[in-house]
Formats: C-alpha cells, sequence, structure tokens
C-alpha cells in the first residue's frame, strides 16, 4: 500500500530532549484521522520532568550558539531547507493524515516552509550607525534572547512551525517547541530530521495536552521569548501567565476577516478568487475571508457564481486522488461550525450548500455558502473556523464599512472592485493588520504580517519579524579610556 496509507508503516515517534530521541512518559495522546474517525497512532506526553531536561538542554545550547555567526546560520537553515526538500513527500502525507487537507495542499505546505526557510537563511541582523562623530560612534545592534518556547495549531502544523523557529535560530535564539496534541505527527518528524544536521539542544520538541506543558513554559523562567498561534482566549492566558517573568511574546490570535465587494467589481472576474480565499484549508485558516459583504445590485449573481465554484469541489479523503476539498480537522469544530450555520437558518438565512454525497464517516462537511443573512448573526460576527462563508448584502458603502471594522478582530481584510484608487481609499479606512485589494489571504515571508484589536501582538516575517527574537542594544563608544 502506499506509504502512510497503511498506518503500519508509520515511524515511531518520540520526544527529541538534548539530540536524543526519547519517549514521553506522560499519557498517550491519540492521534485521530478526521477523514475515517480512526486512530492513526499514539505518542506518549512528556512529563513536566522531561519539560524540565528539554529546556535545560535549550539553555545550554544557547551558551555557544548564540556566539556562532551569519555564515553558520545560513548554511544551517539552508542545510534544513534542503532536507525538508528530501523528505516532502513523507512530510505531506503525514500532514494529510493527520490534519486531513487534500495531500496537494499538505505538499504546499511543505514547499512553503522550504521557501520561508530559504528566504529567512538570507536575512542579515542591521547594524545601525545612529552617530558618528569626533565625541563618539553610536552603533545600535540586535542581540539574541536565549530559549525561545514556540507553541503551534493544528491547521497548518508543520508551516507555522517553521514560522516560528526559522527565525528564532536565525537570530541566534535556540527553540523548544509543543505542537498541537491533534497534529503532533509532522512536526515530531521535522525535529528527528532538524536534529541529524544541527547541534543537538538547539532543537527541543515536547508533546502534551490539556495545557499543562503551555502553562510551564509561560511561567517558567528560562523561556526568553513565547511565540503563539492560536485563539484569541489562549493568547490572553498566555500574556497573563508570563507576565511574571516580563517574557517576549509574539501571538497571532483569532481573526474575523471581511471582504468588501465594490459595486464597480465584476462577479465572473473575482468569484473563483473569493471562494479560494474563503475555503483555503477547508476555511480552516487564520487570515482566510471569513465574512463577505456584497452591494444589492452584485448580490444574486455573485452568490450564484460563488456556489458554482462550491459545487465543482470534490470532497473526500485527502489522500484520494481528485480530491480538492477534505474534512475538517476534528469533531469539535465541525460541530461549532454546524451550530452557528444552523442559527443561521433558524433565523432566516438561506444555506447553498456544495451538494456532494458525503462519506460516511469522518468529519465531513460540504463548503457551504450562507446568503440573505442578517449582519449581527453569530456566524458573521463570531470566528467560524470551518467551511461557511456568510454572504451580506449591504445597500451603502458607509453601512459596508462599519459592518467590516465590528467586533473584537483586526487580523486582515480585503477590497474588490475595478477602480484601484476607489479600492485603495476604502482599504485605507479598514481596521486590520493587512489589508489586500483583489486578494486575500495571501501571506509572504518578506512581508510582516500581524494583528491589530484581539487578533495579536507583535509580527511574523521579513526584517521585522526576524528582530522581534531579538534585543536592542546600544554601544556608546567614545575616545581612548
Amino acid at each position: 500500500m502506499t506509504q502512510y496509507m497503511d498506518t503500519r508503516l508509520l515511524p515511531a515517534f518520540s520526544q527529541l530532549i538534548d539530540g536524543c530521541l526519547v519517549q514521553g512518559e506522560g499519557a498517550p495522546l491519540a492521534v485521530v484521522n478526521p477523514a475515517n474517525g480512526e486512530t492513526v497512532t499514539a505518542c506518549r506526553a512528556a512529563s513536566l520532568g522531561q519539560l524540565e531536561q528539554a529546556i535545560a538542554s535549550s539553555k545550554r545550547a544557547f551558551g555557544s550558539w548564540r556566539h556562532s555567526d551569519h555564515e553558520q546560520r545560513r548554511i544551517l537553515l539552508d542545510t534544513i531547507a534542503d532536507t525538508l526538500v528530501a523528505h516532502e513527500e513523507e512530510l505531506a502525507r503525514l500532514i494529510t493524515l493527520e490534519q486531513g487537507k487534500p495531500l496537494a495542499l499538505a505538499h504546499f505546505e511543505v514547499q512553503g516552509a522550504v521557501a520561508w526557510t530559504r528566504y529567512t537563511a538570507g536575512l542579515e541582523l542591521p547594524v545601525s550607525v545612529l552617530e558618528q562623530s569626533p565625541q563618539r560612534r553610536v552603533e545600535l545592534q540586535h542581540k539574541p534572547l536565549g530559549v525561545v518556547a514556540s507553541i503551534t495549531p493544528w491547521n497548518w502544523p508543520l508551516l507555522i512551525c517553521v514560522w516560528h523557529i526559522m527565525p528564532a535560530v536565525r537570530a541566534g535564539n535556540t527553540v523548544l517547541c509543543k505542537p498541537s496534541s491533534q497534529t503532533p505527527l509532522a512536526t515530531l518528524r521535522l525535529f528527528e530530521l532538524l536534529n541529524r544536521v544541527a547541534p543537538a539542544g538547539l532543537f527541543n520538541i515536547v508533546t502534551g495536552a490539556g495545557g499543562e506543558l503551555g502553562r510551564a513554559l509561560c511561567e517558567h523562567k528560562d523561556i526568553a521569548k513565547l511565540v503563539f498561534t492560536g485563539s484569541t482566549g489562549t493568547g490572553q492566558d498566555i500574556m497573563a501567565r508570563s507576565g511574571a517573568t516580563l517574557k517576549r511574546l509574539t501571538l497571532e490570535l483569532g481573526g474575523n476577516d471581511a471582504g468588501l465587494v465594490l459595486p464597480d467589481a465584476d462577479p465572473a472576474t473575482i468569484a473563483q478568487a473569493l471562494f479560494q480565499s474563503a475555503f483555503i484549508n477547508m476555511g480552516q485558516t487564520c487570515a482566510a475571508l471569513k465574512r463577505l459583504y456584497v452591494p444589492d445590485a452584485l448580490y444574486d449573481e455573485l452568490c450564484e457564481r460563488l456556489w458554482e465554484q462550491a459545487k465543482a469541489q470534490v470532497v473526500g479523503d485527502g489522500m484520494a486522488e481528485g480530491v480538492t476539498f477534505g474534512p475538517v480537522q476534528n469533531e469539535h469544530q465541525l460541530q461549532y461550525v454546524q451550530e452557528l450555520i444552523a442559527e443561521a437558518s433558524a433565523e432566516g438565512a438561506t444555506l447553498l450548500e456544495g451538494g456532494q454525497a458525503l462519506p460516511g464517516q469522518g468529519c465531513f462537511m460540504a463548503p457551504t455558502l450562507v446568503r440573505d443573512i442578517a449582519p449581527h448573526s453569530r456566524l458573521v460576527v463570531e470566528e467560524q473556523f470551518g467551511p461557511v462563508l456568510p454572504i451580506v448584502r449591504y445597500q451603502s458603502l458607509e453601512q459596508a464599512l462599519a459592518w467590516a471594522n465590528e467586533g473584537e478582530f483586526g487580523l486582515g481584510g480585503s477590497v474588490w472592485g475595478k477602480d484601484p484608487e476607489q479600492a485603495r481609499q476604502v482599504a485605507d479606512r479598514l481596521e486590520c493588520g493587512t489589508v489586500w485589494i483583489n486578494g486575500h489571504a495571501e501571506v509572504l515571508p518578506h512581508v510582516p504580517f500581524g494583528g491589530s484589536k484581539m487578533s495579536g501582538i507583535g509580527c511574523e516575517f521579513g526584517l521585522d519579524g526576524l528582530l522581534e527574537y531579538t534585543q536592542r542594544q546600544v554601544v556608546n563608544i567614545r575616545g581612548r579610556g
């Protein structure tokens, strides 16, 4: 059978602590395939004692890695990128097995990890000269922080891990990762591969569930920085628990991104891009388009064209050939999305489903459009994080802008129309960290990305993202002493 279609072919999965693969000492963590509900394997959680060992290992490794030069770090990250390329098929299959996305999208995730690693390898930490005078020379330098802890989510398990750890290492830090207990396999395998090319202790990884390890990381004095991608509620808890040690934090939290279609837009031109922006990874993406505002004159046509896109999807097991739309990652998330849809339907909204015959097992849901929905329905104002898009009709642009800017989130937003100047003026009025025009959810290695309001603090990507892993140090040089 194809590798990882038969779970008996799975390798053993272990914690990586101080360069050694070790079995966890805690309870088993069942990893479930969302396409069929079957347990793929069980990884044992790390104990608090093993977490202490991993932190101590990272701290020791920092003592030497902090003095590595640009060339050493560049070579290591390029070697890691080569390793990812060599193991792309294996890693992609693990992602699909535990997360559910179609295999082609899992390959895209691994390829994205390669691209981000190579880009980060080429970044350099700047030294700025703030003053050069007969009296003094003043430089601004950037020093590594120490041990960086990474807590990753289940939607893009490998790619988001790479987003966290590669700039940390490039800046001279060491890293300790705790992946989601629902999708740990690809990340555990990644760290096993990293251990083959990196100094012992540079990369450590532990698994756990229930929040015990995460809370310990937040409160530990030897963790200098914590980077987290996930829900706003968890981010708030992390921030509160990290206060005693004044940890540096980068928090990429929830989003309820609005898309605003202008009256001059062409539904035939934008329908496919709108659909892909909303339903990428089955809608399980922080920066996906999650609510769409459409003018009355274009409403019916655009709904129809989006429905045609939904009906064209092939829903099924991500491992199966030809599948374009996989399952929701877990039963809890599926039930939440279905609850919001049922409530909207009871309020009078109309559901436009993909219409496919869904598999009998697994967390499957056809891509669903919800039209004629009230602007303050829960499906509109809450982050549904699943394969559904509410489409809200508007009468005036001012009304649409007010609705788009309501709520606690401010991650991303988009404007769709033919007139670039009008689109830019509207985009300037959206309250979010990133605004796209005639696109959505495009993130790039060289472009800083972060949220406003309750969507997080700090940023990722580009030089700005790299500097989040450093401490500024001013060097003030006077004449001879």
